[in-house]
């Protein structure tokens, strides 16, 4: 007979998880992209004053906006390797980009120039690209890699999700 703990414990799991069959399945999308910052405050500053995003959520330990269907957050960095149960002194980043695609093709400068005066710097400024569109990279204070893109084979809906033709 199962106890009182095990039976809460099975709802539990099956409303958390109702389309388990006892194999994993995992939806194609991204939720979260955490990125681990070293000044909280700096980065607030930088995405929140700098580039105009609100903050979904604050407090002293991260920072949570709401990007479309998804969410950034910012985390200090040792707290980020301490959470992933990571070694800080050799806690690294993987080599990505991350994406903000506009509109129109005259949108990716000014987008440039804004993160610039914001603290950005400059990976790659505006330019046609071989793929048919023009974008430009930026570094946040952090160093993480921005990419600014018009891409013209992609429809960017009103509400700011992006889909392939």
């Amino acid at each position: 007979m199962l106890s009182r703990r095990e039976v809460l414990a099975g709802m539990a799991a099956a409303a958390l998880f109702p389309h388990a069959t006892g194999e994993s399945r995992m939806d194609q999308r991204i939720s979260v992209v955490t990125l681990g910052v070293r000044s909280l405050e700096a980065a607030r500053r930088f995405y929140g004053d700098g580039l105009g995003w609100k903050a979904a959520f604050q407090n002293q330990e991260i920072s949570f906006f709401q990007c479309g269907g998804m969410i950034l957050a910012l985390f200090p960095r040792d707290g980020l390797a301490e959470d992933m149960m990571a070694d800080p002194a050799t806690f690294g980043r993987a080599a990505i980009s991350l994406g903000y695609n506009v509109r129109e093709k005259n949108e990716v400068d000014p987008l440039l120039r804004r993160a610039v005066a914001a603290g950005a710097k400059i990976l790659k400024p505006g330019r046609d690209a071989s793929w048919g569109g023009y974008s430009g990279y930026f570094a946040d204070p952090d160093g993480y890699a921005w990419e600014v893109a018009w891409n013209p084979q992609w429809r960017l809906a009103a509400d700011g999700n992006i889909y392939v033709h």
